[in-house]
């Protein structure tokens, strides 16, 4: 999902003090005018490796999770136009709201499947599973030529169409099927 075609992926990375795990009440984040969500499904890592062959990829799979990758995204527009790193456009606190884990022993792994999410009960984005452009396996094997994977790293992996703006008050309401749903509601800033 995201992206037009199938250009070379790329990632960014999140500290842990942006995870937020199980959801509920998240602020607004200072210095940013333009805080936007992204629905995404999450890939919980549980076996440590390096140069994992697609083939391979599920054997270090843990589990599922359903997230929102939270953005600030004139911080980040700023990044891109002077070409600069989006870190603070992409990594802060509470940039990173995260559902429950299901294991893969439970759900196996996912690959289609709707994808959602509301904002105070209007629909802004669905797509399916399948239409990401780089699956959960060939997303593992990428990452692992350059990182050494590690057990309880997450991978946020694309969002489908229909990422767009919040305010506080607005509550958000994220799902994959099989997966699990996540709630969040936005508060004022700290």
């Amino acid at each position: 999902m995201g992206g037009d075609g199938r250009e070379q992926p790329f990632f960014f990375i999140k500290s842990a003090g942006a995870l937020v795990p199980g959801g509920g009440e998240v602020h607004y984040p200072p210095k940013t005018s333009n805080y936007h969500y992204e629905t995404e499904l999450v890939v919980a890592i549980a076996k440590s490796g390096r140069r994992i062959d697609a083939k391979r990829a599920h054997d270090h799979v843990f589990g599922y999770a359903v997230g929102l990758d939270m953005t600030r995204r004139d911080l980040q527009q700023v990044g891109k136009d002077h070409g600069r790193p989006w870190d603070f456009g992409k990594d802060f606190d509470e940039a990173a709201p995260c559902s429950a884990l299901v294991p893969a022993a439970k759900i196996g792994h996912p690959s289609k499947g709707a994808i959602w999410l509301t904002v105070n009960g209007k629909e802004r984005q669905r797509a399916d599973l399948g239409d990401m452009i780089w699956s959960v396996p060939e997303q593992i094997a990428y990452l692992s030529e350059y990182y050494s994977l590690e057990p309880g790293d997450l991978i946020y992996s694309g969002t489908p169409a229909g990422v767009g703006p919040v305010k506080p008050g607005d509550e958000l309401h994220a799902g994959i099927d099989k997966v699990g749903e996540l709630k969040v509601k936005i508060v004022a800033a700290l």
